[in-house]
């Protein structure tokens, strides 16, 4: 049994994208996943994530809150929009901020993001919600 928190980068088929405009957090979040067994494709802004999202279909996004262009909670209420009017699947969407009070945690959810994960960003709690979006995809 392998208990050292890894799981098997080529047993996960889970696309995720990472919307995170800051370029020290992106490198930590890419090497945390890997360190998980996860591979995700990285864009600047909320903008780049619409673009992402119609040429590619990710299960899940970490998102961040504060980003230029278009923040965290007005592209989530984008694409939760585009989620009802096309045939676009659902995408589990995890705020990552720094913003870790209950009124931003209320705001996130509002704007319809599944989930909430502040930062710095603890890997155990990161390794829980992605093993329990990734087990509630594959029971689709």
């Amino acid at each position: 049994m392998d208990t050292s928190g890894k799981l098997d980068p080529t047993a996960s088929s889970f696309r995720i994208l990472l919307a995170e405009d800051n370029p020290v957090n992106q490198k930590v979040a890419k090497r945390v996943l890997n360190h998980l067994g996860y591979q995700a494709d990285i864009v600047n802004n909320g903008a780049e994530a619409v673009k992402a999202i119609a040429n590619t279909g990710y299960d899940l996004i970490l998102m961040d809150i504060q980003m230029p262009e278009m923040d965290g909670l007005e592209t989530t209420k984008y694409i939760r929009n585009l989620e009802s009017q096309t045939q676009l699947p659902p995408i589990a969407i995890i705020a990552m901020t720094a913003n870790a009070t209950d009124d931003d945690q209320n705001l996130c959810r509002d704007a319809g993001m599944n989930d909430y994960i502040s930062k710095p960003i603890q890997i155990d709690k990161l390794r829980n919600l992605l093993q329990h979006y990734e087990s509630v995809r594959t029971q689709k």
